[in-house]
């Protein structure tokens, strides 16, 4: 059984409450100007340590790319660690963010920078990390669905809400010594 598998299946009553409250219509209304704002409130005065919803999930602070305005964006999400990603550094990390916006019709802008510009940054646990972000399609992103909602129920719920297909992006750190998003390489 995989870890998000055991996970769900050890959730306690809290988790499970919490589960399906966030699983809600009401829920996908206010969560989106609500739980992005105390995120990101809670970073900042822990130093990029913490994030209020990493009471529930995992998450990270991604750092994008305006697709349209070329402004660097941060948004707090939700992520599915993998492999080596629970750990400190080292090769083979990388991490799953779905792009579910709450269950809401439209796909979160985060998605649309990281289709426009895939090498972008995240904090992770209080540390900076230099990512490349792969949208998942066919097989791949079918199995990692299913990791997804074994991980997170809720998601199940958001898809049946909605007619688009939610997006799954892989991010994979890159070596430090690789050139940042726009940046010249020298040889």
């Amino acid at each position: 059984m995989a870890a998000g598998a055991e996970a769900g299946a050890r959730a306690g009553v809290g988790v499970r409450v919490v589960r399906r409250v966030s699983a809600s219509r009401g829920f996908a209304r206010v969560a989106p100007y609500v739980i992005p704002a105390l995120d990101r409130g809670v970073h900042r005065l822990t130093r990029g340590r913490r994030l209020l919803s990493t009471a529930m999930l995992p998450g990270v602070v991604l750092t994008s790319t305006g697709a349209r305005s070329g402004l660097p964006r941060r948004t707090p999400l939700a992520c599915m660690p993998e492999g080596g990603a629970g750990g400190g550094a080292g090769a083979g990390r990388s991490w799953i963010l779905v792009g579910s916006n709450f269950g809401r019709p439209g796909h979160p802008a985060w998605t649309h920078n990281l289709l426009a510009q895939p090498r972008v940054s995240i904090s992770w646990r209080g540390t900076d990390v230099t990512v490349t972000a792969v949208l998942l399609e066919g097989e791949e992103r079918a199995a990692v669905w299913a990791a997804a909602l074994a991980f997170w129920p809720p998601y199940a719920a958001y898809q049946k809400r909605i007619s688009r297909e939610i997006r799954l992006f892989r991010l994979t750190e890159r070596p430090s010594d690789c050139p940042a998003a726009g940046a010249s390489e020298r040889p």
